[in-house]
């Protein structure tokens, strides 16, 4: 049996693990080891196995992990998600869906303070809904405007998609935090622009709502100057090459707390809470990526990667044949995997060969970020949604209903991406290097 046909068996074998319900780092680490030790003998799968976690996590590009997660997880416990929901609905709540603009505005500022959809998804199911169902929202449309806002998180620097991208293929962090900047501003700005062609065909869908007063509008966005202030010093600051990913990540975490405490938007028990929940969420990324690096060192051994690059190459099909591939690939992975897994589980294998095809590895990390971003909403196991589903009670089914005009506008922004590029490269080409 050829070493590349074994690598092929290792991989089927993990999906159908996954598939069991077993655990992504734990079923990528048994597949590996095993792999090895079919490959070459028991000593040398010991002895990766063994040497891997430090050798590979023992780094200091690492520590950007836990700052940008315990910031997410400050921001979760803190009421700063109902202050940048409240200021969003003030200013833009009297349009025609301005309360569900106002949701999707919501899930992106907060893509930018916390990195995590499932952020999203806690704060404006529990905050937004409820606004959008008292104001006579149809309710798969209320519905639809939070589980598709909510993926923004993971476009929107700081991302743990982005940051696990980088480090696995050794690009810069801060570059593919700006690539998604522009891909998600476009996003946002489409969704919002569809939300007022619906209900202006349709009124019922998604009513105006209440007229706030400007003392009032003044008064909520007083609320977010702080955090807004801190998001434009992280992320201003690594665009000007002032300090590095990791630096931004300790300044934001360091400033989330300041800010929490200060405006007494957080409890000593909350903030305990938090972070008991980084070093958990942090454990679980850390052993995910341990067992990556073991799965990397089987697929070299294997040899696959790069009879796949070969196999690729050798189509001479134009670039946006394989970009299409790719949607489809990440469509069905989206489906019922994680961002962070997904990743892992994907780019060792494919990273090398997209490389020799001509991709611009920042693009890439951008689009296949913005794929991951799609499958967390796509029936039939779209995990955002049955995130949602949980918190707010709503039937699942609902859910998917209304998320499927999003659907059709993430094609449009995968098809502008694979026309204009520069949609993700343009800032990062820009930054001060």
């Amino acid at each position: 049996m050829s070493p590349e046909l074994i690598g092929l068996i290792g991989i089927i074998v993990l999906l159908l693990l996954i598939a069991c319900k077993m655990w992504v780092g734990a079923a990528m680490a048994l597949v590996s080891i095993i792999g090895i030790i079919i490959l070459k003998n028991t000593g040398v799968a010991w002895t990766a196995a063994g040497t891997s976690a430090f050798k590979n996590l023992n780094t200091y590009a690492f520590t950007v992990i836990p700052m940008f997660t315990l910031m997410g997880m400050i921001i979760s416990e803190s009421t700063m998600g109902t202050d940048l929901y409240s200021a969003a609905y003030a200013w833009v709540g009297r349009f025609k869906g301005g309360l569900a603009s106002a949701t999707v505005v919501a899930c992106g500022v907060l893509g930018a303070i916390s990195g995590s959809s499932n952020v999203g998804v806690v704060i404006m199911g529990r905050v937004a809904l409820p606004e959008m169902q008292k104001n006579g929202y149809e309710e798969s449309f209320a519905c639809g405007a939070v589980a598709a806002g909510a993926p923004l998180s993971i476009l929107i620097p700081p991302s743990m998609a982005f940051i696990t991208y980088g480090i696995i293929t050794e690009n810069s962090i801060g570059q593919l935090f700006m690539s998604g900047i522009g891909v998600g501003v476009v996003q946002m700005v489409l969704y919002i622009a569809m939300i007022f062609v619906m209900c202006t065909i349709n009124p019922k869908l998604g009513p105006r709502g209440p007229k706030v007063e400007m003392k009032q509008k003044m008064k909520s966005l007083l609320k977010i100057v702080p955090i807004m202030l801190l998001v434009i010093l992280v992320m201003g600051g690594v665009y000007a090459g002032f300090f590095t990913t990791t630096e931004a990540g300790a300044i934001g975490a360091f400033g989330s707390i300041v800010i929490a405490f200060i405006f007494r938007q957080i409890t000593v028990k909350k903030f305990r809470k938090a972070l008991k929940e980084t070093a958990t969420l942090c454990g679980m990324i850390f052993f995910l990526i341990a067992s990556t690096y073991l799965f990397v060192t089987f697929m070299s051994l294997s040899r696959l990667p790069m009879a796949l690059a070969n196999i690729i190459v050798s189509l001479e099909v134009p670039k946006w044949v394989i970009a299409a591939a790719l949607i489809v690939l990440y469509f069905i992975l989206g489906m019922f995997l994680p961002e962070t897994p997904m990743v892992l589980l994907t780019i060792p294998v494919l990273y090398s060969a997209l490389m020799r095809v001509g991709f611009d590895p920042i693009w890439l990390g951008a689009f296949v970020v913005k794929l991951m971003a799609i499958g967390s909403i796509s029936p039939p196991v779209g995990m955002t949604c049955f995130t949602m589903a949980a918190v707010t009670g709503v039937p699942v089914d609902k859910i998917f209903k209304g998320v499927i005009p999003y659907l059709f506008i993430d094609v449009v922004i995968l098809a502008l991406m694979i026309a204009f590029p520069g949609i993700a490269t343009f800032i990062p080409n820009m930054m001060v290097q």
